[in-house]
């Protein structure tokens, strides 16, 4: 089997675009928040093989849960992707020194990175600001599917990856791939066009929720729910119960 390699994008690249995976499996997970350990179980049971297949990341992989810091070894792995959360954002916010971004992060979970080391903090930092607000995946034959956070401005797949690759995209419709929650509570939007499906989470459901062409695998694992991996070559749904009773009624403050 083929050894997953990966060049790093850099700092300016704010859409990965990855080949179709020829030689494994691709899954993608849901919000980990810290759960990390849930998740190592959960690739277990899927029988992840890093030699070969991808993981790919809807964001907020930080806050709330116990291993937050965890999330720089999972991000230096050949195999994982992700794109940034609306906490990966906050947390770069308050690592750049934007007090009320801090105060915001804090009161949702991120009180962990303050106690880091400053070279650590830097670490999280760089690694954050690395993060592609959107992942695009051509399958097998030839179709796409679409990693973000929250939601895609406008329905339109092609003006939202063609605005990042240039530099033009405006910080509202920034703002509506890592805060929007307008499909998930509301029903709002229809097919998101120029992309076969599209992979979200940032608001959770009681099960993977598939509204048009949208699917949100947010599962709320950090709120006593479930982590949830989906595999894109066959559409597969895998979810493992939360393992951290301690966050049972913990309530959203974003």
């Amino acid at each position: 089997m083929a050894q997953n390699k990966r060049t790093p994008p850099p700092s300016s690249s704010m859409i990965l675009k990855l080949q179709s995976n020829t030689h494994g499996r691709d899954w993608a997970v849901g919000d980990i928040h810290g759960c990390f350990r849930q998740l190592s179980r959960l690739l277990k049971m899927a029988a992840f093989n890093p030699e070969c297949d991808r993981l790919l990341s809807v964001g907020d992989m930080i806050d709330r849960g116990a291993d937050s810091a965890a999330v720089l070894e999972w991000l230096a792995q050949p195999w994982f992707y992700a794109v940034r959360g609306n906490h990966e954002q906050l947390a770069i916010d308050s690592l750049l020194g934007d007090k009320q971004a801090e105060v915001r992060h804090v009161n949702n979970g991120g009180s962990w990175l303050l106690t880091l080391p400053a070279p650590q903090r830097q670490a999280c930092l760089t690694a954050f600001q690395r993060l592609p607000y959107a992942i695009e995946v051509t399958d097998a034959d030839g179709g796409k599917i679409g990693v973000l956070h929250a939601d895609c401005p406008d329905n339109d797949w092609e003006a939202l990856t063609s605005g990042l690759e240039n530099g033009t995209l405006p910080e509202t419709s920034r703002n509506v791939t890592l805060w929007s929650r307008e499909r998930a509570r509301h029903g709002r939007g229809g097919v998101v066009r120029g992309v076969d499906l599209l992979l979200v989470g940032h608001t959770p459901q009681t099960s993977a929720t598939r509204f048009d062409n949208v699917l949100n695998l947010d599962t709320g694992a950090v709120y006593g729910g479930k982590l949830t991996l989906f595999c894109l070559n066959d559409f597969v749904e895998l979810s493992l119960p939360s393992e951290d009773d301690a966050l049972l009624g913990f309530h959203l403050h974003e």
